[in-house]
Order: structure tokens, then sequence, then C-alpha cells
């Protein structure tokens, strides 16, 4: 695949300034010459070819060649709201998650939550989805929301139609595939959501399914419950 390079600007055809990070990356790290061809992406949806003209100490001079069309989203609307594992498996969450075609991802906070996001959290798991965006070939980039409590979040009136809460009891339905709709996940701690947690799920219309009869982690849980949700669809 040939090398691509994130800009947050709007593109067209002509020369582009790449500087910042990518630049740095583009020229130091991956050391891509001037005439060879790379494709940068703002997030817009389509992918942008183009030739380096010019590497700098601090920029990189390219032409944009053209715009190219490139969906290689899923055909769902798939929102994640998790609560976050612990170390690097937080990372390993939000890259997945991005490969898996995940249109929006929401830090929880609930009452056995063991990490509890910092400042700054926000803009880290941005950097990842750029970085696994740049990876898996996908040209939209998964919106990551502020931390929220699960109080608050279970609450809120601009969620899908389609709200499914993972729950390990295997007494529940096993979770299905999604709606062509779309919907939203909820993962907890891997302590679970409380008692309460649940009483104030389903009465906001959550609806509780299981995954298998293992306990699963946090970021096993949320990945093995997109694939299954995403199964049916391109």
């Amino acid at each position: 695949m040939t090398e691509r390079f994130f800009c947050p600007d709007p593109l067209e055809v002509g020369d582009y300034v790449l500087t910042g990070p990518e630049a740095h990356h583009l020229a130091h790290v991956r050391r891509i010459n001037v005439g060879e061809r790379v494709v940068l992406f703002n997030g817009d949806g389509r992918e942008y070819p183009a030739e380096v003209l010019s590497v700098g100490r601090r920029c990189v001079v390219l032409s944009i060649l053209s715009v190219e069309e490139a969906d290689r989203e899923l055909g769902v609307s798939i929102w994640v709201a998790s609560a976050l594992p612990k170390a690097d498996r937080t990372d390993f969450l939000v890259e997945k998650l991005t490969e898996l075609g995940v249109r929006r991802f929401t830090p929880l906070v609930t009452a056995r939550s063991v990490v509890i996001p910092r400042d700054g959290v926000v803009e880290k798991f941005e950097r990842a989805v750029i970085e696994a965006s740049k990876q898996c070939g996908r040209n939209r980039l998964m919106v990551v929301d502020p931390p929220q409590r699960w109080e608050q979040f279970a609450t809120r009136s601009d969620l899908p139609a389609c709200k499914v809460l993972l729950h390990p009891n295997a007494q529940l339905p096993p979770l299905e595939a999604v709606p062509a709709a779309g919907g939203v996940l909820a993962v907890g701690p891997e302590g679970g959501f409380t008692a309460e947690e649940i009483t104030t799920a389903r009465a906001n219309g959550w609806e509780l399914r299981n995954l298998g009869p293992r306990t699963l982690r946090i970021e096993t849980a949320a990945l093995a419950a997109v694939a299954r949700w995403s199964a049916p669809h391109p």
C-alpha cells in the first residue's frame, strides 16, 4: 500500500505544504524522497494521491495529483461507549475499533471503573485514531467524545434507537446483528455494571445482551461485539 499521511486542512489538486509531525514522519522516519508518490487524507472521506516535490527540515512540499473517492466505511453506523481497560490495552482498544470501522467512541466512567480518564485523553485517542486510519485505509476518522459518566450517557436524547448494553448473564438473549439504522453498544468495566446502572439502562430503553458463557476483558468484549454486529454488513 502507498504510504498515507494525514493533514487537517482542506485539500485540492495543486501544491500543498505538509508540516508538523506528519512532515517529520514522511521525511525522517519513512525517508520518502523527491519524486515518490504518497497519499494524503484529511478525514473528509476522500484520498489525495500526491508526488513529493521537495523535502526540507520542517516541511514537505507535495503536488496533489487528483481527488479520489475511496469509501471504506461500514455500511452501518456503530457507536461504542466503553469503560477503559488498564495500561496500553486502551490504546489497543481505540486502534482496533478504528480498524473495524466504528464511527464514534465515548469513554465511560462507571461506578466500578478502575481507569479514570485524565485531561488530554481525547487528544491522545484522536492521535491513535489517525495512526490506525493511516494503516487500515480509512478516510473518515472515528469520532472520539470526551469521557462521560454512565448515568449521563445512558439518558442522552441523541442516542440511536438501538441501544445495547453488554452484560455477562447467560439468561440474557445473545447479541444479534445490528439493524440497518445502526446502534450504540455499551461495555462496562471488568467488574461489570452495577445493579443501579442496569436499572438506569432498562429505564431508558437499553436492551441487555450477552456474548456467551465466558467472562471477557473490556477490549475483548467490545471488539467481539463490534465484529458480530457488523458481520452482515459490507
